[in-house]
């Protein structure tokens, strides 16, 4: 066990990460990879994927080996969400670029009689992303 993580066993003694597959539905062809991270002190070969299934809703993140991620994600339907590799946000298969910043105010009223006018507010600073079809998402800084 590695990381909180477990291995199975390839067959020959040595040890292999889980497959990246739904583990209620058994099979791989409804999975919509979320992130890619690289693990310290793993071989490079091995990455932390987290994924959803999109028929049962299961969500897991464990290593996997890379050979096993790109099976997946050279799938076409793997190119309409935000995808997070590394420190990058990917969206129609391409790097979102940094498309500026913006000063946001979250509030919430003070109490929640009617007539409250006081409320409690919070300055938040994002940047921009930008994808080249016209996509854009906030993150905070």
């Amino acid at each position: 066990m590695v990381f909180g993580f477990h291995f199975r066993d390839d067959g020959t003694g040595g040890h292999r990460v889980l497959p990246v597959m739904c583990g209620n539905c058994g099979t791989d062809r409804h999975l919509i990879i979320r992130s890619v991270t690289d693990l310290p002190d793993q071989p490079p070969e091995v990455t932390l994927v987290s994924y959803t299934c999109s028929r049962c809703g299961t969500f897991d993140e464990h290593p996997a080996q890379v050979g096993d991620l790109s099976q997946v994600l050279a799938r076409p339907e793997q190119t309409g969400d935000v995808l997070i590799i590394g420190n990058n946000y990917m969206h129609c298969g391409q790097p979102m670029k940094m498309a500026g910043s913006e000063l946001r105010k979250l509030s919430v009223p003070l109490s929640t009689e009617d007539g409250a006018q006081d409320a409690l507010g919070v300055y938040l600073s994002t940047r921009v992303l930008r994808c080249v079809c016209g996509f854009q998402m906030e993150l905070p800084e």
